[in-house]
């Protein structure tokens, strides 16, 4: 189903990044695995085989983004689809968000996602072969306290995704998103039991779901079955009432 593509995702090596890397490589492309931790990356890129390539790069540097970039051009030429998987998240009310922590989800969740539409775009060139998938979130769709400042971040991500779309259409690039709800990765690590069973109290499905649940939601957009699809936030969140 992605025979012969070549796929870049951001924030591969954990969580939905890595089962969406699994998961393509399994469907035979070729991933190039970006984030900023060289030792995680080489050891899952050793994992996955000869067809994963890590890429260690600092996604909010505009400058090593451009680089990478340029590497990507000059070594391989072209990519068929890129995945805007790396985020952030921190808890806090309003009155308690520093404006740095603020400064820090938007860059990376909402700046570094568009820099990096904007540069794979250019390198999107084989006809109705160019796929975008962003992760934004339940969040981002319908608010919750305490989440204000990720709130905003996976928002302003929607907005691109939906202006993205109509833009890079007459180039045959679909743009969507997945917006998960309450998945079973080290984002929600640090929540409490209670916490946990609060929100899947919450889930019609009554359970969190799994990254890999994700992965293929996000396999099938960046696939040929995806080519008139764009534009769409599509939610995979178990029925989750906020």
């Amino acid at each position: 189903m992605l025979q012969d593509k070549v796929i870049l995702i951001t924030g591969a090596n954990r969580g939905i990044g890595l089962a969406t890397a699994q998961v393509c490589i399994a469907l035979g492309a070729t991933v190039l695995l970006a984030g900023r931790n060289e030792v995680q990356l080489e050891l899952v890129a050793e994992q996955l085989g000869e067809r994963a390539i890590a890429m260690c790069y600092d996604l909010t540097d505009e400058t090593q983004v451009k680089q990478a970039f340029a590497h990507i051009k000059q070594h391989i030429g072209h990519l068929d689809g890129l995945v805007n998987n790396a985020g952030m998240m921190h808890n806090a009310p309003a009155a308690m968000t520093s404006l740095d922590s603020l400064q820090q989800q938007l860059t990376l969740n909402t700046v570094a996602a568009f820099q990096h539409i904007q540069l794979a775009s250019r390198l999107m060139r084989k006809p109705g072969c160019g796929r975008v998938v962003n992760l934004c979130s339940i969040v981002g769709e319908r608010g919750a306290a305490g989440q204000s400042a990720y709130a905003a971040s996976k928002a302003a991500l929607t907005g691109i995704t939906k202006s993205l779309a109509k833009e890079l259409a007459a180039q045959q690039i679909c743009v969507n998103a997945v917006a998960p709800g309450f998945i079973d990765t080290e984002l929600h690590s640090d929540f409490s039991d209670k916490q946990r069973e609060n929100i899947i109290n919450t889930v019609g499905l009554g359970r969190m779901g799994t990254p890999r649940e994700v992965a293929d939601l996000i396999s099938f957009l960046l696939s040929d079955h995806a080519a008139y699809i764009t534009g769409q936030i599509i939610g995979i969140d178990g029925g989750m009432q906020l």
